[in-house]
């Protein structure tokens, strides 16, 4: 059933990066599409979680 826009990406094909706070791996987000190069953590909770 085609007719789609042509825009989907599947998963493996986005970039990823290593979350600094628990060293997995996490996927690009469209919500991080602006400030990719800026993106340090996977999740809030890894964010919160470096200072300590």
């Amino acid at each position: 059933m085609a007719g789609g826009t042509g825009r989907m990406r599947r998963k493996g094909d986005l970039p990823s990066k290593t979350c600094a706070a628990c060293g997995l791996p996490f996927a690009w987000r469209k919500k991080w599409a602006r400030d990719w190069e800026q993106v340090k953590y996977c999740s809030d909770r890894c964010r919160g979680a470096k200072a300590a």
